[in-house]
């Protein structure tokens, strides 16, 4: 079935103007290829799943290294910053990924409503994963791709096939880690909740103390398990919000080094430019240099 949708996603990445990543007609899901290996990225993910077609990618978060290759998926059920890279990919045999929205509601839901809903994982764990991606998935996958042939039946049904990849993610073996990320009862829940409050408020000083009261944990356990559920403690967290964001702004808007440092919180732009290059392996001047010199590549 992976040589179905990639041949899929080829057809269809030859077809559209522009470069990798390629925007759809569905909302939430992006289309990327690589002819070639590519330098590392940073970017913050939502939650999302990676389906790669051909190929193989690597991701960073926090500490924790994850490879995924043809047949399996990244799924991602908690916003966090990353580091990505395309490791396996030539000009005959692309690397290609089906990035899709998930949405962790529409997952709740469905697991209500099944007859035998997997009980979550009682361990703390880290809220990304590589799954395989085959069999009832793949099928639905490739369904996917093809409605973009018919993009009148795309609002009818997407939701559908979504739905039904949310059932076999929660019937399929990580069935206890996707529950327990979305059980309105579970202890990651109110994590999610705490992480959701940093995000919307990554430019403002936090206290761990507040964001461990909407946990309902102890300042201690919230840093431990807000760790293993991102792979970062949660002021790590914030800086690299901070900088991807500042980056964004750089990169985007051609705002000054210092106007983006402000933007995002810092109130030293020294500090802001040390803790920039420590990222991102270079200053933010430098690295801007680099980032359009590797687009101009591309």
């Amino acid at each position: 079935m992976s040589d179905e949708l990639a041949a899929a996603l080829v057809r269809y990445t030859e077809n559209q103007p522009g470069t990798s990543p390629y925007a759809t007609a569905v909302d939430g899901m992006l289309i990327l290829r690589s002819d070639h290996p590519r330098p590392p990225t940073f970017r913050a993910m939502g939650p999302a799943l990676c389906i790669v077609a051909q190929g193989a990618k690597w991701a960073s978060f926090g500490g924790e290294e994850l490879e995924y290759r043809a047949g399996q998926a990244l799924v991602v059920g908690v916003q966090t910053p990353s580091q990505g890279r395309v490791f396996m990919a030539s000009p005959d045999e692309p690397c290609l990924v089906l990035l899709l929205a998930l949405d962790l509601a529409m997952m709740r839901t469905v697991a209500m409503e099944m007859s035998s809903p997997p009980l979550p994982a009682a361990e703390a764990s880290q809220g990304v994963f590589v799954a395989d991606f085959d069999g009832p998935l793949a099928d639905c996958a490739l369904r996917i791709v093809r409605l973009l042939d018919t993009p009148h039946a795309i609002g009818f049904l997407y939701p559908l096939v979504m739905r039904e990849i949310c059932y076999w993610l929660l019937s399929g073996p990580k069935g206890p880690e996707i529950a327990r990320l979305v059980s309105t009862e579970s202890a990651s829940h109110r994590l999610l909740r705490a992480v959701e409050n940093l995000r919307a408020r990554f430019t403002e000083p936090v206290r761990v103390e507040d964001l461990a009261e909407i946990a309902q944990l102890s300042p201690s356990a919230f840093h431990r398990q807000f760790k293993a559920l991102t792979g970062l403690a949660p002021l790590q967290y914030q800086k690299q919000v901070r900088l991807l964001e500042a980056r964004r702004l750089l990169l985007s808007q051609s705002m000054s080094v210092q106007s983006a440092a402000f933007e995002v919180g810092y109130e030293s732009p020294s500090q802001f430019s040390r803790e920039y290059a420590r990222m991102f392996g270079a200053p933010p001047k430098r690295d801007l240099v680099n980032a359009k010199a590797i687009f101009e590549a591309a």
